[in-house]
């Protein structure tokens, strides 16, 4: 998906959401050659169930039905962010700090673009990890995707 369409489909889809209660917390347009699917992933404090993606699915697509921005047939699909939702926004940065994340650059840094750590600070700029007991500072501006890392299989437990 073009960043322009993805920046038009954000602008469009995030006021209603905000509307209806809801955080839109990343959209993808997976773009076949004849069909598309455009996945929404959405939340609230409260955590969502079924009927809240049935119902924003409604919404969404009676907007998205009249405003048109995508050039080919689609599949909309409203689910919740899931264990390893998408952190896009510095309120979300600022949201999770002391969760474990990947964070993935839009360039290399020193020749790595990827990092997994506790993500240990957070303002409006910048995020700082511990990647291997290091702190590693990154401009928001610079990051191209990042996502809650969570520990797979939970650690066990002592006794």
């Amino acid at each position: 998906m073009s960043s322009d369409l993805r920046s038009r489909l954000i602008e469009l889809t995030e006021p209603l959401l905000t509307q209806l209660g809801y955080e839109l917390v990343d959209l993808e347009l997976a773009a076949g050659r004849s069909h598309a699917q455009l996945r929404v992933f959405i939340d609230r404090p409260e955590g969502i169930g079924i009927e809240d993606c049935e119902a924003v699915s409604r919404e969404l697509s009676a907007l998205l039905d009249v405003r048109d921005p995508i050039p080919t047939p689609y599949t909309l699909e409203v689910s919740s962010p899931g264990l390893d939702r998408v952190l896009r926004k510095a309120e979300h940065y600022v949201r999770f700090v002391g969760s474990r994340v990947h964070v993935e650059l839009l360039a290399p840094r020193d020749g790595r673009k990827r990092f997994t750590g506790a993500l240990t600070v957070a303002n409006a700029e910048s995020i700082e990890l511990n990647v291997d007991g290091q702190a590693v500072s990154l401009a928001i501006a610079d990051i191209g995707r990042t996502r809650l890392a969570p520990e797979w299989p939970a650690p066990a437990r002592r006794r």
